[in-house]
């Protein structure tokens, strides 16, 4: 009851964010604004594309889809809150803002890791089973892995979140981080955090080798079906489709291993900001680019929709030139030549 007690005496915690220097402030707003938008357009683009194009309607595009929208939730829970701190200089975080903004980085960086191991294992459907493809990776299926990614995030998250804001907090309320991540939070309290600790590096290490062993397994037997592939046109296509994915997963479990799976240092600080930085806003930039302009289906989707777009353009030009015309025919059959002027 006493550590309960002791764990509310912190009431707001102030994030140090990443450089304090006044003259670089509106710099890096300007420079996180345009971090932010990108990525949040193109995610946001990336859904509506897919949703609008029925060729899309597929299972690797249901989780690309469910990927941008994580995506999307993930920098927004951040970014918004670091350009603040920027512009206003006002770094403070509420306990309940921090109990909430940790509960959603959690949540949704663990949805984003298994969504990459489900994305491999529909690539090794669709690479070494074309045929059986449409009858095993059905909508229900689709469905209960998607959901099952969303489960197990929100009750990771709420492990995470528990047994962190469980602790006292008596040391300090400077946050030497530029969001509430667990490591610098458990870093404040002046409570035992060895339980922590092991919960923390158990559950990350179940969710990244657990991921990786999917991703991997699959990755070999789509390496194994690529060389047995006649067509050299085939093999480049298997090859170009994983090339975007290796990418996304390297730069993704690269930074959590880093992050989390490291032994605990005071020095580490600053490593982790810069990791943090990569998985948190430079992911979710990347992941856009990586899979549309790389990806013939979403480039020829976007051409498609762009088309409509000018055609709309076209159909609603003519129309109002049409109306203009027929207004025109009126007024002179109505007065003749001598109509009045505007």
């Amino acid at each position: 009851m006493e550590s309960m007690e002791n764990s509310t005496e912190v009431n707001e915690f102030r994030v140090l964010g990443l450089n304090d220097t006044p003259e670089l402030q509106v710099l890096l707003f300007v420079m996180f604004t345009f971090i932010y938008l990108i990525p949040l357009i193109g995610n946001l683009g990336m859904i509506v594309l897919i949703l609008l194009d029925s060729c899309l309607h597929t299972p690797m595009y249901l989780f690309l889809s469910n990927l941008s929208l994580i995506d999307s939730i993930y920098s927004s829970a951040i970014t918004p809150k670091v350009m603040a701190g920027f512009l206003t200089g006002d770094k403070g975080i509420s306990y309940g803002g921090c109990v909430a903004q940790m509960f959603f980085l959690v949540t949704f960086a663990s949805v984003d890791c298994f969504l990459l191991a489900v994305m491999a294992y529909v690539g090794h459907a669709a690479v070494c089973k074309p045929l059986h493809y449409t009858t095993t990776m059905t909508t229900s299926v689709c469905a209960q892995m998607a959901i099952g990614c969303y489960a197990w995030g929100f009750v990771e998250s709420a492990i995470h979140t528990g047994f962190t804001f469980s602790l006292s907090f008596c040391r300090s309320s400077v946050v030497y981080h530029f969001f509430c991540d667990i490591p610098p939070i458990l870093a404040l309290s002046c409570s035992d955090i060895y339980r922590n600790e092991i919960v923390l590096f158990f559950l990350a290490s179940f969710n990244v080798f657990f991921a990786l062993l999917v991703i991997l397994t699959s990755y070999l037997f789509i390496f194994i079906a690529i060389l047995r592939m006649p067509s050299a046109e085939g093999r480049k296509k298997a090859v170009s489709t994983c090339a975007s994915h290796r990418t996304a997963v390297t730069i993704f479990y690269g930074t959590v291993i880093f992050m989390y799976l490291q032994p605990s240092s005071n020095d580490s600080m600053d490593n982790d900001q810069t990791a943090s930085v990569f998985y948190t806003i430079i992911v979710p930039m990347l992941n856009p680019i990586v899979y549309s302009l790389r990806n013939k289906e979403v480039s020829n989707a976007f051409k498609k929709a762009i088309e409509k777009v000018k055609t709309a353009q076209h159909i609603i030009l003519i129309r109002d030139i049409m109306q203009s015309a027929s207004v025109k025919v009126i007024v002179i059959y109505c007065y003749g030549t001598n109509y009045p002027k505007a």
